[in-house]
């Protein structure tokens, strides 16, 4: 079974974002990541059984300050969790769909990650995402 793990916005302060979104959800996020890699601040909040992340570029060249310069702030990617994401990769990629990245990587909140090409899904940018396990590490 497949669910929305979380929901990323794309914003350009995550201090004024995380009173914003503090305001309008009535609870305040639970945790702020970096992750290098990627060049983001995360901010994330728990809404149910989905998150909404909260992505902060830093540094220009990173793919949230590239997609903000392109498209301003707002909804960046919603993103699926998936039991193997290994198999789930090969799946999609049999069917059709082009992967942004061969193998997962380790992306915020615990997790492996992978993205799928917004022109194979309809204009969407999709994440997979999988809790990472003892073994993946």
């Amino acid at each position: 079974m497949i669910k929305v793990e979380h929901i990323g916005i794309a914003i350009k302060g995550l201090s004024e974002a995380n009173e914003l979104f503090h305001k309008l959800f009535g609870k305040a996020h639970y945790k702020i990541e970096e992750v290098g890699s990627e060049g983001v601040n995360t901010s994330f909040f728990q809404m149910g059984e989905t998150k909404i992340e909260l992505l902060e570029a830093t540094r220009p060249e990173s793919p949230i300050a590239k997609f903000i310069e392109k498209k301003g702030e707002g909804l960046h990617h919603i993103a699926f969790e998936v039991a193997d994401i290994r198999a789930e990769m090969q799946r999609l990629q049999a069917e059709g769909f082009q992967l942004l990245n061969e193998t997962p990587k380790c992306g915020a909140d615990n997790k492996l990650i992978c993205f799928l090409h917004p022109k194979s899904t309809g204009g969407v940018l999709v994440e997979l995402c999988q809790e990472i396990k003892p073994q993946d590490a």
